[in-house]
């Protein structure tokens, strides 16, 4: 199989391996005495919510709302009734949609007894989709902070710790409003490590960060907040629910996919063709340009190492890189892209075209990014192309535009939404000497 096709084949395999309807059935928590309602944000949250009415008793009543991307409901399955409404709102910046679906979903939770069930349909992506600003901040005020923290540096855990304690429904604050009711999450992974309290913001688990850890984080950064959410972060004011928590204890959380388990799957075809395959890790971060040139010296140390193995070698790899957008100088524009196509920057600028190495970088999710496309492919002769098409490569990374170097040679990878989200993919093929 040509390099390029096989590395989108396993990239398909391991996007498969997350999809809810294969995974959801599974967990499902008993039928309760009362009533049973679903709630949820994420970008798998259209397919989780069409993957529980799939597997839900006809004869058990269910309703709910979740919050999805724009464009990243799924088909309705033939012949599938609709119990849980799908909604859509804005990512990774929330808009008035995402305003809304928060307050309709915590209205939702009103008047819950000790009888009844919540189930959480959770992915990422949530954090945005579910937004609802403590008092003292507005949907402009959320924007811009989220603005400032993608563009950062932070990590996920920092950017969610902020998240959680500027939101009255992130780090279990939804959960805490259930109360008396059961609550049963059921999460799809999109960060390292898998915690459950960080996917999303955790708006249905306890939160052990701390008001003080999100003001350090803030003030670390640089980014501003109104003086009196600032003065409720200092005092404590806008605490969330932490571990202990008695409204918690009947809860339940599922992790039905994770970011190893596709790697796995991808690990798996891959052998089955007879590559032998080293999954390097799948809880990566770091500066995404930076983790593609770490890539470059495994891959070319295997490709030096080629002649002791029977055959190819497939490095795979996952997590949550991050993109630090620097000012740029004056005249100079910024470009487009995401991390993953960050990532195969700094991945083929370090190789400098050397032969044998194929590599794909590419977000689950089926977007970079706020692009349209997933990833993109680097090659032996990426750099010798792109010169062709008069093309600097260091000018391409220097103003973060990934979407623009790799869609004038071809190499973009594009997918649409794939209606999951287990984060990063990035599969590396080294062939022999």
């Amino acid at each position: 199989m040509q390099p390029r096709l096989l590395l989108e084949q396993l990239y398909r395999v391991a996007v498969r391996r997350a999809l809810p309807a294969e995974t959801l059935a599974a967990h499902l928590p008993g039928i309760p005495k009362g009533r049973t309602l679903v709630v949820g944000a994420g970008k798998a949250a259209g397919a989780m919510a069409h993957a529980f009415e799939a597997a839900w008793p006809a004869d058990a009543p269910v309703s709910g709302l979740v919050v999805t991307r724009y464009g990243h409901t799924p088909p309705r399955p033939a012949g599938l009734p609709m119990r849980i409404e799908i909604i859509e709102a804005a990512h990774p910046v929330p808009d008035e949609a995402s305003l809304a679906a928060a307050l309709r979903i915590r209205g939702l939770t009103e008047g819950l007894t000790h009888d009844d069930l919540v189930v959480c349909l959770i992915s990422g992506g949530g954090s945005a989709l579910l937004t609802l600003p403590v008092a003292g901040l507005d949907l402009a005020d959320k924007q811009r902070i989220n603005h400032a923290l993608l563009e950062s540096g932070a990590d996920i855990r920092e950017m969610n710790c902020v998240r959680k304690h500027l939101s009255r429904i992130k780090g279990g604050q939804l959960a805490a409003a259930c109360w008396p009711a059961q609550v049963v999450t059921l999460a799809i992974s999109d960060v390292p490590g898998d915690d459950v309290s960080v996917i999303a913001s955790g708006p249905t688990v306890e939160d052990a960060t701390s008001c003080a850890d999100a003001l350090a984080i803030l003030s670390r950064y640089g980014i501003p907040v109104p003086g009196p959410v600032r003065d409720a972060l200092a005092t404590g004011a806008l605490e969330t629910p932490k571990p202990g928590d008695t409204r918690f204890g009947r809860n339940r959380v599922s992790v039905i996919a994770t970011p190893g388990e596709s790697l796995q799957a991808a690990a798996q075809a891959a052998r089955a063709q007879g590559i032998e395959t080293l999954i390097v890790s799948d809880a990566i971060e770091g500066e995404s340009r930076d983790v593609g040139r770490v890539h470059a010296a495994l891959a070319r140390q295997a490709r030096k190492d080629a002649p002791h193995r029977p055959g190819p070698l497939l490095l795979l790899s996952g997590g949550e890189t991050t993109v630090t957008v620097m000012p740029l100088p004056a005249g100079v524009s910024r470009g487009r892209g995401g991390r993953a196509g960050e990532f195969c920057m700094g991945l083929a600028q370090a190789l400098q075209g050397a032969p044998g190495i194929w590599a794909l970088a590419a977000d689950t999710d089926g977007i970079d990014g706020i692009e349209d496309n997933a990833g993109a492919f680097v090659a032996p002769d990426t750099l010798a192309r792109g010169l062709l098409a008069g093309l600097a490569l260091d000018d391409h990374l220097e103003r973060h535009d990934a979407y623009g170097y790799f869609s004038a040679i071809g190499d973009l990878f594009i997918t649409g939404p794939t209606h999951t989200n287990v984060n990063d993919f990035r599969a590396i093929l080294v062939a022999q000497e």
